[in-house]
């Protein structure tokens, strides 16, 4: 007998704002602001695309036809609320919520207004569920490296610690756009602010790719960066320099990267050293949540709820939850371990803040 992985406390790093939304909520949003969604967002069938520039452009237009239904503050409130009592509901009880700004900022005034209406929805989301809810700030690769800066300048703004803050500043979309290198001074304003470093790398490009954003982002985190597993010496260089990785299975195979969830190098990122965070990623579009991520590491690799309790504990170490909390959540891990298979149900606890 196991037990219940909705009990098991943990940190969720990689969810991204639109992608976090409920299927639900995309189609009563599109039908208040009279969009017209594609079929496969209107019929919720999840994405299942091949790993080119052809897959990513049939994602990416999905994901912007679920932003263009989120378009007034109270939306971007719901979406925030209902992400964190989703996670909530999975033992989340650190959240790291990822947001470009500039993608909302047309409906309420700008980008600093659209970032605190998601940072004030922070705060009453920890209020409400008992899982705490911090931001990280995205750029994106297929706008201007100076728009990065302006993204970084606003995100030091309002860095800080715990509930409600900024925390990290990250870079996403395709991996194939742009230069990494022409990120590198968006990146150095953040890391001046103390905000964590967590670009995306290492998905849909291999080591070369890693290699690159090792060198010019200094990450603290690598969104995915599961193509590490095919370098061993690339993987103990990531072990070395203490960067954790984001790895979303779901997204992984949605993608098109590995054929099934039981292809994803878990095992061999896990036996190099890594330090992992499950996560995700956009589970408006792939389907599975958090908690879905660590049964596919329990039924499609092999772990036992051991192993499971230092994936979530390694999700708590990789945050930028204040140390006091990460003292606590780690304590609660270790009472789900320790409570016999079957009556772990009744365990919970909110995060400290």
């Amino acid at each position: 007998m196991t037990r219940p992985l909705e009990t098991l406390p943990k940190a969720h790093l990689h969810l991204h704002f639109t992608g976090s939304m409920r299927p639900a909520t995309l189609l009563e949003l599109a039908q208040q602001h009279g969009v017209r969604l594609p079929a496969a967002l209107s019929g919720h069938r999840l994405v299942s695309v091949s790993p080119d520039e052809r897959g990513w452009f049939r994602f990416q237009r999905l994901y912007d036809a679920a932003r263009a239904c989120v378009r007034t503050a109270g939306d971007m409130r719901r979406v925030v609320l209902e992400a964190a009592a989703d996670d909530a509901a999975e033992g989340s009880r650190w959240l790291e919520l990822q947001v470009d700004p500039t993608s909302y900022a047309v409906h309420v005034g700008g980008i600093t207004p659209a970032l605190e209406v998601v940072l004030d929805a922070a705060r009453e989301a920890t209020a409400l569920t008992g899982t705490a809810v911090s931001v990280v700030v995205a750029a994106s690769r297929v706008r201007h490296p100076l728009d990065a800066r302006t993204l970084a300048r606003l995100a030091a703004r309002y860095a800080g610690e715990g509930p409600g803050a900024v925390v990290g500043f990250g870079l996403s979309n395709d991996e194939r756009r742009g230069s990494t290198a022409d990120f590198a001074g968006a990146f150095a304003i953040a890391r001046r602010a103390g905000l964590a470093s967590v670009p995306h790398s290492g998905e849909l490009l291999g080591p070369a790719h890693v290699r690159e954003t090792l060198a010019a982002l200094h990450p603290d985190r690598l969104g995915h960066g599961v193509r590490c597993a095919e370098d061993p010496r690339l993987l103990a260089r990531v072990v070395e320099a203490g960067v954790a990785l984001e790895v979303c299975p779901a997204s992984n195979v949605s993608l098109g990267v590995y054929g099934d969830l039981a292809a994803v190098p878990l095992r061999a990122l896990l036996d190099g050293g890594a330090t992992v965070a499950l996560g995700a990623d956009d589970p408006l579009l792939f389907g599975p949540r958090l908690v879905a991520q660590y049964r596919s590491a329990r039924e499609d690799h092999g772990l036992d709820d051991a192993a499971l309790a230092e994936l979530a504990k390694a999700s708590i170490s990789a945050s930028r939850a204040p140390a006091a909390t990460k003292r606590v959540l780690h304590a609660q891990v270790d009472d789900w371990l320790a409570t016999a298979p079957g009556t772990a149900e009744g365990l919970t606890g909110a995060a400290a803040t």
